[in-house]
C-alpha cells in the first residue's frame, strides 16, 4: 500500500514537471502582454495592489484589457462584470472539451485548474498526446498564472517610473492594442469584419445618441451584433438546406 502511494506521488511529480516545462513558453509569451497590462493599469489610475489583485482573481488578458477601457470610461461594476462574462463564454467550451481529455480526478481539483484555463494553456493541454493528468495541468497553470501575476505587477512598477506626460499618453496604447488584436481576426473572417463594424455602429448610436451609458452601450452593441450576425448565418444555412432538398 505504501509502495503504491509512493508510485502515485512519483507519477504526479513527474507529470507536474512535464507540465511545468511545457508552460515555460507560455510564461515567456505572457511577459510583454502582462507587462503592458500593468503599465496601462497604472496610467488608468489603478494602484499596484488593484492591478495585481485583478490579475490574481481574473487571470484573463482580453477581459482585463477591456476592463481597463471600461474603468477609464467610468463604467459601473455590473457592466464590467457582464462584459467580462460575455468575453469569457468561450472558456466554457474549452473546459468542456478538455474535460473529455482529462483523467478521472476529484471535482475539487478540476475546479481549481479549470480556473487556469486560458487560450494558451488550453492549446498546450489539448495538443498533448494521450490523456491530460491533473499534475500536468497544475504544472502548466503554475507557470502561466505565476508569470501573468508577477509581470503585471512589474509593469505597474515600470509605469510608475515613467515621466507623467508619457504615462498620460500611454492611454492611446490601449486602443492601439485592441486594433492589433482585432485586425488579424478581420483578415481571416468576413464574419468578424461585419461583427466589428456593426458593433461599432451600434455603440456609436447608443453613446452619441445618449440612449444609454457608455458601459451599457458597449455591452448592448456586442450582444445585439452577435445575435444579428448569428441569425443571418442561420438564415443562410437554412436557405442552402432548402436548395439542396429541392
Amino acid at each position: 500500500m505504501v509502495k503504491l502511494a509512493d508510485l502515485t506521488l512519483e507519477k504526479d511529480a513527474s507529470e507536474f514537471k512535464r507540465g511545468f516545462q511545457a508552460g515555460i513558453s507560455i510564461g515567456i509569451g505572457y511577459f510583454p502582454i502582462a507587462l503592458t497590462f500593468g503599465l496601462l493599469a497604472k496610467t488608468s489610475g489603478l494602484s499596484i495592489y488593484e492591478t495585481v489583485l485583478m490579475s490574481v482573481i481574473v487571470f484573463a488578458g482580453a477581459s482585463q484589457y477591456i476592463s481597463l477601457s471600461l474603468i477609464t470610461l467610468g463604467t459601473g461594476i455590473f457592466e464590467i462584470i457582464l462584459t467580462t462574462f460575455i468575453v469569457n463564454i468561450r472558456h466554457f467550451l474549452m473546459a468542456t472539451s478538455l474535460n473529455e481529455k482529462s483523467e478521472e480526478d476529484h471535482l475539487s481539483n478540476k475546479i481549481i485548474y479549470a480556473f487556469g484555463i486560458t487560450d494558451e494553456t488550453f492549446s498546450v493541454a489539448a495538443t498533448k498526446e494521450g490523456n491530460v493528468t491533473p499534475g500536468y495541468m497544475f504544472g502548466i497553470i503554475s507557470v502561466a498564472y505565476g508569470s501573468w501575476v508577477v509581470f503585471s505587477g512589474l509593469g505597474h512598477l515600470v509605469g510608475s517610473s515613467l515621466p507623467q506626460t508619457l504615462q498620460e499618453s500611454m492611454g492611446v496604447a490601449l486602443y492601439a492594442m485592441f486594433i492589433g488584436l482585432l485586425v488579424p481576426s478581420m483578415k481571416k473572417s468576413v464574419k468578424a469584419v461585419f461583427l466589428a463594424s456593426m458593433a461599432a455602429v451600434f455603440n456609436s448610436i447608443f453613446t452619441f445618441g445618449k440612449i444609454m451609458a457608455p458601459g451599457w452601450a458597449i455591452v448592448s452593441a456586442t450582444i445585439l451584433s452577435a445575435v444579428i450576425i448569428e441569425a443571418a448565418e442561420g438564415f443562410k444555412r437554412k436557405q442552402r438546406g432548402d436548395k439542396y432538398e429541392q
